[in-house]
């Protein structure tokens, strides 16, 4: 029986990947993953068998895995950021837990710097104290709950990162949460918006609770909304913490 590493990959700088992240896909003999995320690391995977699919086949690929390991093989399952966040993690576990216990292979997550932290160091420090983290993808989860989620971390004076914050298909979704949060938070609130966070062409702009949707903003984006505390000074996005 072989193993099987889900491993986040951090953001999409190879710089910006841990050294154990690395050091279990340079060992693994097979690399599985989200074609879009194996072309972020070239280098680390030239030379050994890809399991790559689209979005969308994530059920597929988490399954091929477990096979190739099952069968005495090294198999490194990649996600961008970290695996336990919007990631592979929690999919590919409660396959490999589903399966007769002699029949399991063995698993260990490789936790990876995840695009909050990447966008968070970008824009400053917007995460020193409480925040939530919601993405507004309502492929897997309905819209109904996750305007309840942001109308609840909106109350309770949370920084806000969202993830998925708008799609080619998806575009007023990101509307109806601004005008959820401006029900809350003061219509000056800073939000940070970064694109391609550690990647090629990234990007970074600091706006306005009232004004941020007028940006640019895709599936590459993180948006990050202040709390009531939060400013901006020289170009940074600061939350204190109250030291």
């Amino acid at each position: 029986m072989g193993k099987i590493t889900i491993v986040g990959i951090g953001p999409g700088n190879i710089s910006e990947m841990t050294p154990k992240a690395r050091l279990a896909i340079e060992t693994a003999e097979i690399i599985a993953g989200y074609n879009t995320y194996i072309k972020l690391i070239p280098e680390l995977v030239s030379g050994k068998k890809i399991i790559g699919t689209a979005m969308m086949q994530e059920i597929e690929r988490c399954q091929m895995a477990i096979e190739e390991s099952r069968s005495g093989k090294n198999v490194a399952l990649i996600s961008s950021g970290d695996a336990g966040i919007y990631g592979m993690a929690g999919l590919v576990i409660d396959m490999i837990l589903d399966l007769p216990e002699n029949e399991r292979p063995q698993f260990e997550v490789v936790a990876g710097i995840s695009a909050v932290n990447a966008a968070a160091a970008i824009l400053g420090a917007p995460l020193m104290h409480d925040f939530a983290v919601i993405s507004l993808s309502d492929l897997m989860t309905p819209w109904e709950l996750i305007k309840k989620r942001v109308e609840c971390a909106a109350v309770g004076d949370f920084v806000i990162a969202l993830y998925n914050p708008k799609s080619k298909k998806r575009v007023k979704n990101i509307l109806e949460v601004q005008e959820i949060l401006l029900r809350y938070k003061n219509k000056n609130t800073p939000v940070g918006i970064v694109t391609n966070a550690g990647r090629l062409n990234e990007q970074k702009i600091i706006s306005t609770l009232e004004n941020f949707t007028t940006e640019e903003i895709n599936m590459f984006t993180l948006v990050l909304i202040g709390n009531s505390q939060t400013y901006v000074k020289a170009g940074f996005m600061i939350t204190p913490r109250g030291y």
